[in-house]
């Protein structure tokens, strides 16, 4: 999955584990969710964490929901769940990773 590298410009936050916004840890990074919207830290300045394109998540037999036991983010118009160190969200009757 590819991420479009997208500066977050003029955000005077600084971010981390005392901030009071979601940490949701990424690959190799962590993302911060603010706002509706992905935050992640990147060469001195913070970018915009959202995935380009589509990406069907293939077998996922759980169904989240609010009290699932995953960590609920609200992401633009909808919810992701973090689950096993990505973010899902539900779409058209199947799971996206995000």
């Amino acid at each position: 999955m590819s991420v479009t590298h997208a500066e977050h410009a003029g955000h005077p936050h600084t971010h981390g584990a005392d901030c009071g916004h979601p940490a949701v840890r990424h690959g190799d990074h962590t993302d911060y969710a603010h706002d509706g919207h992905l935050h992640r830290e990147h060469s001195g300045h913070w970018d915009e964490c959202e995935p380009a394109g589509h990406q069907q998540h293939g077998e996922h037999p759980h169904e989240h929901r609010e009290g699932c036991g995953h960590e609920a983010v609200r992401h633009g118009d909808h919810v992701d769940y973090v689950h096993d160190g990505h973010r899902h969200a539900a779409h058209d009757g199947h799971w996206d990773d995000h």
